[in-house]
């Protein structure tokens, strides 16, 4: 049990309320947020209803209400959802942009405010003090990873050395030389960097790191295990989007069973994909969220993508917010390959609990003669050299596929090191190549 005061809770107030204080403060929240929401085009027509009743309007209301999707947000490009004045803006971020026009987000004095809060609860929560020094692998620039991280950072008061992502010979300098003791970056990067490191035929479990923080991408508990194991560190997994705030939008607290949602910012709902009818607890749907506490661009009931589910029951850490299952994967990364669904991260856990293998993989889909094939490439370990060594790795693995996911795949084992690396972002894992002539 975690104590309520400020030296192992970044804000008790909020993390430890009781559950009717929370929702008086949320409702609070909310009504003011659907008062900034009068001025942003895409909600007026849509919200001319709840506006007649606006003085009673509860969070028991959500449901009815419309929900907010990624591309809703690319027909208001650049500034179309902003709900304050251009002036009162102080920082802009944006998505890659990658299927389509990027999304701006915009961020008040007031915002980035609160981003550093939510970053530090996070933050604090793994175990970061004002004595540590952080290494910030993730990007800066328009993602929003690496700011939000070092905002985090520096409200807590530790050392912050932005790195930023990539450039693996000053990453090993700075873990080996300079002290770091907390590594932040994708999860896919790390397992990366450790990989480097024994190339060179050295171990970052000689280095001062003792606290991961991990996010950006799914990744499963297998992952976590095989990081922990290269690096000697605590790997804890933090959630967010560029959308709401970046990181900060849920986190793991020391127990490590699910992440505590930051709800008196940010309301969470699950809904079916499909229907948008609102899930009970413990059922995996969408993640669709409510931003209580964001000035430039308060966003109703938007539809996050990512596949979770709200956890019942208090957490034995003290802490009284919600916690949600780790992201299982995305609504539109669903595979299905001969009736079969299943997604990248079911694959990611079943390889990675096979001996000989590291945590590098690719997933490969391609139809010929009207029949769709899947081949799994993964990378052998360096002392998993012999080709019958290697013959007896990739049957297992094809067994354990088959057994637990019910379809049969290619797995083909291939030299450490043969597979792209994404070290500035997050990892691509699937090529689906069906439909292509």
């Amino acid at each position: 049990m975690i104590r309520n005061d400020s030296s192992t809770i970044w804000s008790p107030n909020a993390e430890c309320a009781r559950p009717e204080e929370l929702r008086q403060q949320q409702n609070a929240s909310f009504k003011g947020m659907m008062e900034r929401l009068r001025s942003v085009p895409f909600y007026q027509d849509k919200l001319e209803d709840a506006a007649i009743r606006m003085l009673s309007i509860t969070l028991d209301d959500l449901p009815g209400l419309p929900l907010t999707t990624k591309d809703n947000l690319r027909e208001g490009y650049p500034y179309g959802f902003f709900a304050c004045d251009p002036s009162e803006l102080v920082e802009l971020h944006a998505s890659s942009g990658t299927t389509g026009k990027p999304v701006v987000v915009g961020y008040t004095v007031g915002d980035i405010q609160t981003w550093k809060s939510m970053m530090a609860r996070t933050m604090v929560a793994a175990g970061v003090t004002r004595t540590d020094v952080v290494q910030n692998a993730y990007g800066y620039g328009l993602f929003t990873g690496g700011l939000g991280f070092h905002y985090g950072a520096g409200q807590v008061g530790a050392n912050v050395i932005p790195v930023s992502a990539g450039r693996t010979d000053l990453q090993i300098l700075i873990a080996e030389d300079l002290g770091a003791t907390v590594l932040c970056c994708t999860p896919s990067f790390a397992l990366y960097l450790a990989g480097e490191v024994e190339a060179l035929g050295r171990t970052l479990k000689n280095t001062r790191l003792r606290i991961g923080l991990f996010g950006a991408e799914p990744w499963s508990e297998e992952m976590r295990g095989r990081i922990e194991s290269k690096i000697g560190l605590t790997a804890y997994d933090v959630y967010g989007l560029s959308e709401m705030i970046g990181p900060g939008v849920a986190y793991e607290c020391p127990i490590r069973d699910g992440m505590h949602i930051n709800e008196d910012v940010f309301f969470p709902e699950v809904i079916d994909p499909t229907t948008g009818q609102v899930l009970p607890e413990g059922a995996v749907g969408e993640l669709v969220l409510t931003s209580l506490g964001r000035q430039a661009i308060p966003l109703l009931r938007y539809k996050t993508g990512d596949l979770t589910c709200l956890m019942p029951g208090p957490c034995e850490c003290g802490r009284t917010l919600r916690k949600m299952r780790r992201i299982v994967g995305r609504a539109d990364d669903m595979l299905i390959v001969a009736g079969v669904n299943f997604y990248p991260s079911n694959v990611e856990s079943l390889i990675l609990g096979v001996a000989g293998t590291t945590g590098h993989y690719q997933i490969w889909l391609w139809t010929q003669d009207l029949r769709d094939y899947i081949e799994v490439r993964i990378e052998a370990e360096p002392d998993c050299r012999e080709t019958s060594e290697r013959d007896s790795v990739a049957l297992l693995v094809a067994a354990r596929l088959r057994d637990n996911i019910g379809i049969r795949m290619i797995v083909k084992i291939v030299e450490p090191g043969s597979l792209d690396r994404s070290v500035m972002g997050k990892a691509k894992r699937v090529f689906d190549n069906r439909g292509e002539k």
